[in-house]
């Protein structure tokens, strides 16, 4: 039953003629983005008004679910609308983002021809880490199965997870990602599949150029480690003695750098609450998600820059050294 005198239609215009908090907290990003995002999945990604909903109240209803993580009888009560048509617009978005990522989830310069400011700007890396062009790092995100289809899905959390490898680049913006992988898959073979196979049609590295990766990675030409067997990781340096010798000196360096990608996974699960409690969807489905959330995070990177607040909780380089937190957890 739908009661209420206030459809969705009205609570979205009156989401966006009111306070920019409340367009913050529903849709996770400011008005301005919100109108900048649905002009550009209709003008070129062809979101449409239908006789029954507009194309502002199937975005509302889109980001509404991806940043607060309601269900579908949740949405029914805020947007008076049936479960049907809550799923059937979810859908039509979602796809029109799947294409969107496309064109958003790809570096803003394709040869890297420029020294990024990040690096260009800091003493600290320049000019040793002139060529560093990103960093590259996996996470898991739960996943929903059938308890038949869950073992391989099942890897060092202990629950069903997808593995999503992703790359960034210093601005906190994906440059490519490669989701859907089984959680006990290993990093290294998920990132093996996606440079060797084209069709994932891979950024790679031009001549001189490289990604900053953890340890964990094969030891190849354009993707440099740290050194093993020495301390790398930040919050070990807070808390033991002070750096020391250059293989020391070199990881403190990297790991601070390549923190830009843990900063970003931040951001990601932060922002989208669906990310922390996935909904039974297909598989597949849940995957396409993971790819929305990133790419409708590099259109708000990208349009707004710095003055997002999920954003700048975690843009500061120095972030991940003043919080003792365990970087690690950033993985789950």
């Amino acid at each position: 039953m739908h009661e209420s005198k206030q459809s969705g239609e009205t609570w979205i215009r009156e989401i966006l003629d009111g306070h920019e908090s409340r367009c913050m907290i529903n849709f996770r990003m400011s008005k301005m983005v919100f109108t900048s995002l649905l002009r550009v999945l209709e003008t070129r990604y062809n979101l449409q008004t239908s006789k029954n909903i507009s194309s502002s109240e199937m975005l509302g209803i889109f980001l509404y679910i991806l940043g607060t993580g309601a269900k579908v009888s949740q949405c029914r009560e805020r947007f008076q609308r049936s479960g049907s048509t809550i799923s059937q617009n979810f859908a039509i978005v979602l796809e029109k983002v799947s294409r969107m990522a496309t064109d958003l989830i790809a570096p803003e310069d394709p040869f890297f021809s420029s020294i990024p400011e990040q690096i260009r700007n800091d003493s600290r890396y320049m000019p040793h880490f002139k060529d560093c062009i990103g960093a590259i790092d996996g996470t898991h995100i739960a996943a929903i199965l059938p308890p038949n289809e869950q073992i391989p899905y099942i890897g060092r959390k202990c629950i069903p997870t997808q593995n999503v490898m992703a790359v960034c680049d210093f601005n906190m913006c994906f440059t490519f990602v490669m989701a859907g992988w089984e959680g006990s898959a290993h990093d290294t073979r998920i990132f093996l599949d996606a440079i060797r196979d084209p069709k994932y049609k891979f950024p790679h590295p031009p001549n001189g150029k490289y990604y900053l990766v953890d340890s964990g990675y094969p030891k190849m030409k354009g993707y440099l480690r740290p050194y093993r067997g020495q301390r790398y990781h930040l919050p070990d340096f807070r808390r033991g003695r002070l750096v020391s010798g250059k293989e020391e000196i070199f990881n403190h360096s990297h790991s601070s750098l390549r923190s830009v990608i843990e900063r970003t996974f931040c951001v990601l699960k932060e922002k989208w609450a669906i990310l922390r409690d996935m909904p039974s969807y297909s598989f597949e489905k849940q995957t396409m998600i993971v790819v929305a959330t990133m790419t409708i995070h590099n259109f708000i990177r990208k349009h707004v820059g710095r003055n997002d607040a999920d954003f700048m909780e975690y843009e500061d380089i120095n972030w991940a050294y003043e919080n003792t937190i365990d970087l690690e957890n950033t993985h789950g």
